[in-house]
């Protein structure tokens, strides 16, 4: 993948995606927006699930030891996964012992991030993704461009397109003659899939939550499919970020508030499973648990990015974003797009990568991401934060070992501004002096900046210098009012 920059600006030159971005993300974010005005304690129950996550975060290997001891003692086994490539192989060699080469699975971000089912294929076994846009999605070998949304980036035209050329390779071909209804394109779809969940012998699933004090997990969706997941094979396999647990049922309370009404806009879901281990003659009969970590440790270890790992999922960041509305999810080169991507992607993957350097670049500091997320993490103070990173280097995390990254390549001019700001603001004298020069020449100020600064005035005008320092306007104004 290019650096954000550059994929970005070839998506912003598709006029069909940028109108699919503005219809889906502008009717998603304004039926949101009426959802949770219907609820006058929104504001705590944002707080209350911030605090939560805070305090899970704090004592994250008790609640994680809780949680292997209450999954084990209800009939499921729990295995741990340190990185992507471990995870896919305990994964891979799981649905091996049963003997099966198909898998149904839930839309889950965790098996995205590891690459699991590119691993699933190179180990001769299909994975059939089951949720609706992640059938478009993979019919039409595509990439996830939205967390709740992965096909928000297509049409009903071009969906009708995928379903009718592709949908035969995969299993039940699509109805002969079939139109761009909604309708049409749903029940084509329900058909294909329906033969896969009767014949399925093994389920794959992430998990919204985890509750520790039960072992039970919670995965909440609106069709249905991840039901038919979760009830109908002989053995299930979960593969979830070791930060979605939580310490009781009482908490779950809260997030099934706060999480519909900012992913779907709805009061509830309308599918809540949640499962507890294995019972006998009901549900699966084996149950796998893979705990996965993939960075997860090392950005708990960062104060200031570690409020990341709060992340429930909702995709409401996304649907304000003026960058991820008119760029896209490809753009980021992640499973995870938008604001939560630009800030989650560098902690997990490290910045050395051109692409994940640029990441925290990806916004204009707006703030409405802050403004709708539902476990008030504040994007615009984390994107601050790895900027920094990106042109200083410094200390970081890495595999639980502390050790100092080096800056990435790219960004000497804007280490050497920041070390002359530094220089001027330490000194009062020479930063007085420094306005004063401005202000008597801001008439030579160029509109565009030469050199590096090109980039930067591209798309913006320097703005304008006022024509005095405020310490000498001040002083001025207090003489003449006497206030001396």
């Amino acid at each position: 993948m290019p650096p954000f920059p550059r994929a970005a600006k070839d998506a912003v030159g598709d006029t069909t995606l940028r109108g699919n971005l503005r219809h889906a993300t502008h009717t998603i974010r304004d039926k949101r927006a009426a959802a949770v005005a219907e609820l006058p304690d929104w504001e705590r129950l944002r707080a209350a699930g911030a605090a939560i996550k805070d305090r899970t975060l704090r004592h994250l290997d008790h609640y994680l030891e809780q949680l292997e001891a209450s999954v084990t003692a209800a009939g499921g086994i729990v295995h741990w996964a340190a990185d992507a490539a471990e995870a896919n192989r305990i994964v891979t060699d799981l649905v091996r012992a049963t003997g099966e080469r198909e898998v149904i699975k839930v839309k889950s971000m965790a098996t995205q991030e590891i690459g699991l089912n590119e691993a699933l294929e190179a180990a001769g076994i299909r994975a059939n993704e089951t949720d609706l846009a992640e059938l478009i999605v993979q019919l039409g070998d595509d990439l996830p461009s939205h967390i709740l949304v992965p096909a928000i980036h297509r049409n009903r035209g071009e969906i009708r397109d995928i379903f009718t050329e592709k949908m035969a390779r995969w299993g039940r071909a699509a109805p002969e003659g079939l139109t761009d209804s909604p309708a049409e394109l749903a029940e084509a779809a329900r058909l294909h899939l329906r033969e896969k969940f009767l014949r399925a012998k093994v389920g794959i699933s992430g998990a919204n939550f985890m509750v520790a004090e039960t072992g039970t997990l919670v995965v909440v969706e609106s069709e249905g499919n991840g039901r038919m997941c979760l009830t109908l094979p002989e053995t299930l396999i979960s593969v979830v970020g070791i930060e979605k647990v939580i310490p009781s049922w009482q908490d779950l309370e809260v997030f099934l508030q706060t999480l519909p009404r900012s992913s779907t806009a709805e009061r509830m879901n309308p599918y809540t499973s949640m499962w507890t281990g294995t019972t006998d003659g009901d549900g699966p009969r084996v149950f796998h648990l893979v705990l996965l970590d993939n960075g997860r440790t090392d950005t708990l270890a960062d104060e200031v990015g570690r409020q990341a790992l709060r992340c429930i999922r909702c995709s409401a960041c996304l649907n304000v974003c003026p960058v991820y509305e008119r760029a896209g999810g490809h753009a980021y080169g992640s499973p995870y797009p938008g604001p939560i991507g630009a800030i989650l992607t560098p902690q997990l993957r490290g910045t050395a990568s051109e692409l994940d350097a640029s990441l925290p670049y990806a916004s204009s500091l707006c703030g409405a991401c802050y403004e709708v997320c539902p476990v008030a993490i504040d994007i615009p103070e984390v994107l601050v934060h790895l900027r920094e990173r990106v042109v200083q280097g410094g200390p970081v995390t890495v595999r639980g070992t502390r050790t100092r990254i080096r800056p990435a390549k790219g960004h000497a001019a804007e280490r050497a501004a920041l070390r002359a700001a530094t220089w001027a603001l330490d000194r009062p004298g020479a930063l007085r002096a420094g306005q004063r020069l401005a202000g008597r020449a801001r008439r030579l100020v160029p509109r565009r900046l030469p050199g590096p600064g090109r980039a930067w005035t591209a798309s913006r005008d320097v703005p304008a210098v006022p024509a005095e320092p405020f310490r000498d306007w001040w002083q001025r104004r207090t003489r003449e009012a006497g206030w001396e």
